[in-house]
């Protein structure tokens, strides 16, 4: 017996029906991102590998696809494993995000683009993840970023972006959850975590809506912390949690940190929330977000019921300077597509109506060719399908193809009244 042919694992075919219905969702977003000038820009899959491991990209590096030189022997594969030399091996790799090929191409056309570049980037990314529910190796990223602006501005406009977007697809009940990535090296400095360990401490930190207050102590103290340092994170965990939960306000931010801790970024957060009023904010003293690039402000997109995150983003000001020695700020949101296409009623994203015309096996090609496009030319989406003896079961198909309605065309060009298919009879 043949084995079943699908497709790679963590990796996934779609039928038409589905890939119309993303397609639908994502044109929405593509229009509200549009509306809050945006442009919609395009990278290759493929970056230098070396750019793709050049410590940017946090964990995600681990997992990343590499693409193998041309021309290598065997002779030449020994060699480079022996020596565990990625770099030989491979000169190209598969994009694990959309944030590296934008600061690649920002430095790549600068000259081209204006002071302040507001971004639409949405394409296919690849990690090595561990396939499950909602973490596949072959996924679609929508981001949106803001490079050159410096201010808060940019947050505002990609948080006011954003939450448009989940508005329009009727995604209802998210927040966004915000935390400073300053707040956290000043809470870690305050706990007497020295600077070299912080980098892993945050790591542990980001863990802690996974593995809990318990874990992430455990974690630290296995990391090497010192255990009065361990301890005292340990109690404001416990103490803090139920604060991230009461508002967005100056008042709350300090409410939400250790007694005593003081940072000017603290006063750049609540300016923010005010900027941004009637947006639902959460100040939230745990949010680490695992990218090592990013600098400023950090956010995530919650929903109550979810417990995972539905996208994210932040201020990365250090990565573009890495490649043209001139530091330029940046900061970008982006939507995990994967997880809210299964939220989303496709029927609700903005779509013409789909209509197909049912017609004799002996009608001319004129004549359908008329029919069908007077129907385009009024804004619908048409398919021809000859009329068979069992017309239900053809009609049901069609529907389950995420069509509309149907509608009769006789021989001579003549066409029925589009109906439901409720409505229809064999």
């Amino acid at each position: 017996m043949a084995a079943p042919v699908t497709p790679p694992r963590g990796m996934r075919d779609f039928l038409p029906a589905d890939k119309a219905r993303r397609e639908r969702i994502l044109g929405t977003i593509r229009r509200v991102y549009s509306a809050h000038g945006f442009d919609e820009i395009e990278t290759p899959v493929v970056e230098d590998h070396a750019r793709l491991h050049s410590g940017l990209g946090g964990d995600n590096e681990k997992m990343s696809f590499s693409v193998l030189r041309r021309g290598l022997g065997h002779d030449d594969l020994v060699a480079a494993a022996e020596a565990d030399d990625a770099e030989t091996l491979a000169d190209l790799g598969l994009r694990f995000d959309l944030t590296v090929p934008l600061a690649r191409y920002y430095a790549s056309h600068r000259a081209e683009l204006p002071p302040v570049f507001r971004s639409v980037q949405i394409g296919p990314v690849w990690r090595a993840e561990r396939p499950q529910k909602g973490r596949y190796r072959q996924f679609v990223q929508c981001d949106i970023d803001i490079i050159g602006e410096a201010g808060p501005l940019a947050e505002v406009e990609l948080i006011q972006a954003t939450t448009a977007a989940l508005a329009a697809l009727r995604l209802d009940g998210v927040r966004v959850r915000i935390n400073d990535r300053r707040i956290l090296t000043a809470m870690l400095a305050f706990f007497g975590v020295p600077e070299e360990q912080s980098p892993a401490v945050l790591i542990t930190l980001d863990k802690l809506d996974k593995v809990g207050v318990d874990g992430v102590a455990a974690e630290l103290a296995d990391r090497g912390i010192d255990a009065e340092v361990v301890a005292g994170i340990e109690r404001y965990l416990r103490a803090a949690r139920p604060a991230a939960e009461e508002g967005f306000s100056e008042a709350t931010i300090r409410r939400s940190l250790p007694e005593g801790l003081d940072d000017p970024s603290i006063a750049e957060l609540a300016a923010l929330g005010a900027a941004l009023d009637g947006e639902k904010l959460v100040f939230d003293p745990f949010l680490v977000r695992g990218m090592g690039y990013y600098t400023g402000t950090i956010f995530e997109i919650e929903h109550p019921d979810f417990g995972y995150a539905l996208g994210g983003g932040g201020r990365y000001d250090g990565m573009i300077g890495r490649f043209i020695n001139q530091d330029v700020p940046a900061c970008g949101f982006s939507i995990g597509f994967e997880r809210i296409v299964d939220l989303v009623d496709g029927s609700q994203a903005e779509r013409p109506r789909r209509i197909v015309l049912v017609h004799d096996r002996d009608a001319a090609p004129a004549v359908l060719a008329a029919a069908k496009a007077e129907f385009v030319a009024a804004g619908d989406e048409v398919r021809l399908e000859r009329r068979v003896k069992n017309t239900r079961s053809l009609l049901n198909r069609v529907e389950a193809e995420g069509f509309d309605g149907f509608a009769q065309l006789a021989a001579d060009g003549t066409v029925g009244e589009v109906r439901e298919f409720t409505a229809a009879t064999d």
